[in-house]
């Protein structure tokens, strides 16, 4: 039986073949009643099959632009960014390509604005930001340094603590075994011999009257903790009048997770409600599901405390913060301390705000490559600003003449 099997197969081959090859084949006789039954069908045409268009590789991140492309580059004072950019260049300059442009800015004797400009013509080349798909508008935000009430020692009306880097957590750097993610860390603690996640929000929680004696200061209010948090920094007024900053330190290796976006999901509040002084409202009209909505973000962040000056907040690259001129960048795609140039809008407006910025700081909720956070400054007007912000732009990197992003 089984041996009949492949003839019948090349039978049954044979036969199919037959029925559909007409030319050059001389039919068989048929019987009268075969001869009545109607002849089988031509073969149908075997379908075209569909063209797959291999999916398009993403864009460049970098691409090169002229001067003439960056909207009201002429009427801005790049003065204050030139500041801060010439503050930058001891870490820039350790890159070669930096060397030659940081030394010519320290030497540079005009300084008005059109020498200015006119500097950064001669000296740097503007390479547009673009989106993996092609697109060049991204989300600009705006940040700032809150003003909080606090006290050195827990009491009644200051009973939610600031803390410190934990002993216990554990940071890996990964680019000290692979260089390509120099911008990444892990951070957990440890089981016996294993390293796990380390404490998320909701499961600090319980941490925290464990770790009393560690706290830093103790704050009046959660939601302006909570908000300090996700500024970074903030400065902290204590009952004898005076201020102390409190400046990032490190997060808790958990990513940022926005609560606006937690309550819009919820249909707690629409998209144009979800400012911060929106979440702040909602926030003091339901004190019972306060727990609910912090912990829907499960980033942490420890601080260290810093002597307040005149100058602003430290950023990522270590220098204080320049109002208005300072933004936060993904690091991925723009060089910490490189100068560029930001199209958007101010705050809930279609008024232009297009000038120079330099790209001093990072966050855990600045990724993208056309993606910025706008450094708006100490205090409450500062903060109003900052918390309507949420506007489209774009904007170019500006680098060293000759320099081709990607390359050594």
């Amino acid at each position: 039986m089984y041996r009949s099997i492949p003839a019948l197969i090349a039978l049954l081959t044979l036969l199919t073949m037959a029925g559909c090859a007409q030319i050059g084949v001389e039919p068989a006789p048929t019987s009268p009643a075969a001869a009545a039954c109607p002849a089988p069908a031509a073969c149908p045409a075997c379908p075209v099959c569909p063209v797959v268009e291999p999916p398009k590789p993403p864009e460049k991140p970098l691409q090169s632009a002229e001067w003439n492309e960056l909207p009201g580059w002429n009427e801005d004072d790049p003065g204050a960014a030139f500041t801060a950019f010439v503050a930058g260049c001891r870490s820039l300059e350790k890159q070669a390509h930096w060397k030659p442009v940081c030394a010519s800015a320290r030497e540079l004797d005009g300084k008005s604005a059109a020498a200015l400009r006119a500097w950064f013509e001669a000296q740097l080349q503007p390479w547009a930001l673009v989106n993996p798909d092609g697109s060049r508008n991204g989300l600009i935000t705006g940040y700032y340094e809150p003003i909080l009430k606090g006290s050195r020692q827990k009491t009644r009306g200051y009973s939610h603590p600031v803390f410190g880097p934990p002993e216990d957590m554990v940071v890996v750097e990964l680019a000290e075994l692979y260089p390509e993610l120099k911008h990444l860390r892990l951070r957990g603690r440890l089981e016996g011999r294993k390293l796990v996640p380390y404490y998320s929000r909701a499961e600090w929680a319980p941490q925290e009257s464990k770790r009393s004696p560690e706290a830093l200061l103790w704050i009046d209010d959660p939601i302006d903790l909570f908000f300090m948090q996700i500024q970074g920094s903030g400065q902290v007024q204590l009952a004898d009048g005076s201020r102390v900053r409190l400046n990032y330190a490190d997060q808790n290796g958990h990513p940022y997770r926005s609560i606006g976006r937690w309550l819009i999901d919820k249909g707690e509040l629409k998209t144009e409600q979800a400012s911060m002084q929106g979440i702040k409202a909602w926030a003091k009209a339901n004190p019972a599901r306060l727990a609910e909505l912090l912990n829907a973000n499960p980033s942490l962040v420890f601080f260290r405390e810093l002597p307040v000056t005149g100058s602003g907040p430290q950023g990522a690259m270590g220098l204080p913060l320049t109002p208005e001129r300072s933004v936060a960048v993904d690091p991925r795609h723009v060089p910490l301390g490189a100068p560029l140039w930001l199209a958007t809008t101010r705050p809930n407006s279609t008024q232009t705000l297009n000038r120079l910025m330099v790209g001093q700081d990072t966050g855990g909720a600045i990724r993208g490559v056309v993606r910025a956070d706008f450094y708006w400054g100490s205090g409450t007007a500062a903060g109003n600003q900052a918390g309507k912000m949420r506007q489209q732009g774009r904007m170019w990197v500006l680098l060293p003449r000759g320099f081709v992003p990607g390359t050594p």
